[in-house]
């Protein structure tokens, strides 16, 4: 089919980089988001624009909130379909667990825990049924905040990244794992396909034509970024290898229930509850133990998870987990006590080095450590990903829309209304959903389902609008949309800025006056994006004029020729 190797890598890298291009730019798009995501979710909701709190103390603080925590209405629906009989009226079900979850940067407590019901599930297989109930606090007093405004970053964009937010059957999931696949592949053939790498690092032509400058920054960006895209493409396979692979919830779940009761005889944490009640000893003063224990091991941290499980039950245990801020590791040094007596049960033994290579791995992916050099290396990695992609779409349409042009195919049109749509596209609905937000009344009832209707809504008119404005390409030219949506990108980012002001006060001189960076610098990077978009609004419209004249000089020269063989 091709005359070398060199020329099926080259068919490869085009052509599986154009069909998973789409979903990996909305990966790279808002995997760079989600660095920051805590930052836009104080952002997003100004009553928890407060320094970021440690775990606060059990005694005080979460012991109460565990007592007032109720099951959440939401996955009481869900559980309903998935059970026999009526579900028990939520104030009657006991608390069978319960967790609190923080890092450094999190103003606000997450906690949530699991009730237990006396249904019969549906399915024999299906067992653990519990009710979910989940809520967060102020942990400086312990005070429940509303549970019904979206946290834009953590529980949108976050999730996008990895899901597409296509939960059924963990749809997106496995779309962003073939994804991942396509990309490692990509990566490989397009090593091979280009003999000259190290040219390529510093060659950038932007004074030439669009396709050649296009080129030049695809290779730029991926040579310089190579190790990155490679590594996050890998280590995002291994985080969801349990889906991808379930073997333990499938052919193995039988030698997977009774490896979990067998590992429950070894470690001691008991695997069911006793039925006996038992009082809850002092939280806080197995946390001491746990805190003076980890210094003894030469590493002193801050408590980052705390589990309770078989609350109120003699066999009622509590695990005390190790924030990893200062590491890039997830392990936890998981401290395990006995919840009626304080006593020490289990101490987690250091992974053994294959679990802890994988730990590692997904520590460096989670970027969960306090290391903000390194997490803004994560962002530039992330915007060159997106810049590498969206210049291999550019490149993909300018080699061929004079050919389809002639020819009369569509290709070219189609492929580069969907790059817009999914370059600019994507940060129309993002920037969009900020706006939303912001002009939303704060009270509103269901405030969080119009923002994502907004964010949807603004994406599917962008993409209209690409499809629209797409006419030019068919005729070998550049579409206007580009530009276009370049000034909406601009107009938004700067309308976000301005509405953030002007709804809670936070304006620039103060925010950077206070050093209160995570509204700061988001206002900022709106700014910045703002000012970019406007630059290459320019640029692009400079480069229509160019092309228009190109081809009004070669119709004329062609019209010159015609007369004089007359």
């Amino acid at each position: 089919m091709f005359s070398n190797f060199r020329l099926s890598m080259a068919w490869l890298h085009t052509w599986f980089g154009l069909a998973m291009g789409f979903v990996l730019m909305v990966v790279f798009f808002f995997g760079t988001l989600s660095v920051f995501d805590r930052e836009i979710d104080r952002w997003s909701i100004p009553e928890t624009r407060f320094d970021a709190q440690p775990m606060p103390r059990f005694d005080a603080i979460l012991g109460p909130a565990m007592e007032r925590l109720k099951p959440h209405p939401d996955d009481m629906a869900r559980t309903q379909q998935r059970v026999l009989g009526t579900l028990p009226d939520p104030s009657t079900m006991p608390l069978a667990s319960f967790w609190a979850y923080t890092t450094h940067r999190d103003p606000v407590l997450r906690i949530g825990g699991e009730f237990s019901i006396p249904n019969k599930p549906k399915d024999p297989a299906d067992d653990h049924l519990h009710v979910h109930g989940w809520t967060t606090i102020d942990p400086r007093n312990g005070v429940e905040m509303s549970d019904s405004k979206l946290k834009i970053g953590s529980e949108w964009f976050y999730p996008m990244h990895y899901s597409l937010q296509l939960n059924w059957k963990n749809l997106g999931t496995w779309i962003v794992g073939f994804a991942a696949l396509i990309m490692m592949a990509a990566l490989v053939s397009g090593v091979v396909m280009h003999r000259k790498v190290f040219r390529e690092f510093f060659t950038f032509r932007p004074k030439k034509h669009t396709q050649r400058s296009a080129l030049d920054l695809h290779n730029l960006t991926g040579v310089v970024a190579l190790p990155f895209h490679f590594f996050f493409a890998f280590t995002g396979l291994i985080i969801f290898a349990g889906i991808y692979l379930p073997l333990s919830e499938t052919m193995l779940k039988p030698l997977h229930d009774r490896h979990e009761i067998l590992e429950a005889a070894h470690t001691g944490l008991p695997h069911e509850p006793a039925g006996v009640p038992a009082p809850l000893a002092s939280v806080d003063a197995m946390i001491a133990k746990a805190q003076a224990r980890w210094t003894e091991r030469d590493a002193p941290g801050a408590v980052g998870f705390l589990r309770l499980e078989h609350v109120g039950d003699k066999n009622g245990y509590v695990s005390v987990f190790r924030a990893g801020t200062d590491r890039v590791t997830l392990t936890g040094y998981g401290m395990h006590f006995e919840a009626a007596t304080g006593r020490l049960i289990r101490e987690d033994p250091p992974p053994v080095a294959a679990m802890g290579v994988k730990d590692f791995l997904t520590g460096l992916h989670l970027q969960h450590f306090e290391h903000w050099l390194l997490r803004w290396l994560y962002v530039v990695g992330g915007l060159l990903g997106c810049v590498c992609i969206a210049t291999g779409f550019i490149f993909f349409v300018e080699k061929r829309k004079k050919q389809h042009a002639n020819s009369r195919i569509p290709g070219s049109r189609i492929v580069d209304a969907l790059a817009t749509a999914t370059v600019t596209g994507i940060v129309i609905a993002a920037v969009a959903m900020l706006v939303a937000n912001r002009l939303l009344p704060a009270d509103m009832d269901g405030k969080g389902y119009w923002e994502k209707l907004v964010f949807w809504g603004a994406w599917l008119m962008a993409t209209t609008h690409a499809f629209w404005r797409s006419k030019p390409v068919a005729q070998a030219r550049i579409s206007p949309a580009w530009r276009e949506q370049c000034w909406v990108i601009a107009m938004l980012a700067v309308a976000a800025v301005v509405l953030n002001w002007a709804t809670t006060g936070d304006h620039l001189l103060r925010t950077i006056g206070e050093l209160y960076w995570p509204v700061a610098g988001l206002d900022l990077a709106l700014l910045a994006s703002a000012g970019l978009a406007v630059i290459v609004a320019r640029m692009l419209k400079q480069r229509e004029h160019m092309r228009v004249s190109s081809i009004a000089s070669e119709h004329a020269s062609g019209n010159m020729q015609v007369t004089n063989h007359v």
